[in-house]
């Protein structure tokens, strides 16, 4: 796959990843719940930390810490798509992780916190709300983990 059809793939997970945040943001209050289903919400919320709020409650260093690693995980997976272009399947992951990535990069260097909004729950158990950029990540290392196992090995 080219390096420039991987990147509009990145591209437009981001596009949509901003688009869907705006949106939330412009229609829901902070704490915001509007039911869904019987097992899903919208809600605003904001997540100053990593995945599952790891390091959210920290005094703010984390924003710098979190952009910088991403930051220079977007570099690395650019110099993968570029050098492995030939493997589809690797590199359409890396695509859904790498626009994933510099979705919720631009909110945190913008905002100081990532915008989340979709609200999974069974009963009063809800797994952490996501956005869009969290649940290409997730596609994306689950295609990776996928085509780890399916790989012809040289």
């Amino acid at each position: 796959m080219k390096l420039s059809l991987s990147l509009v793939i990145a591209f437009i997970v981001l596009a949509l990843d901003l688009v869907t945040k705006y949106w939330v943001e412009s229609a829901l209050v902070f704490g915001q719940q509007i039911p869904i289903t019987s097992f899903f919400n919208l809600v605003l919320t904001y997540n100053p930390g990593a995945a599952f709020s790891f390091l959210g409650d920290a005094s703010g260093w984390q924003r710098w810490l979190l952009s910088g690693i991403a930051f220079i995980a977007c570099a690395v997976i650019i110099y993968l798509l570029y050098k492995h272009a030939e493997n589809k399947l690797f590199c359409w992951a890396l695509s859904l992780v790498l626009g994933g990535a510099l979705g919720n990069l631009y909110d945190r260097i913008t905002l100081g916190h990532v915008v989340d909004f979709l609200d999974f729950y069974i009963g009063d158990y809800h797994w952490p709300a996501f956005n869009i950029a969290d649940s290409a990540i997730c596609i994306g290392a689950a295609l990776l983990i996928y085509e780890s196992f399916t790989a012809k090995k040289s």
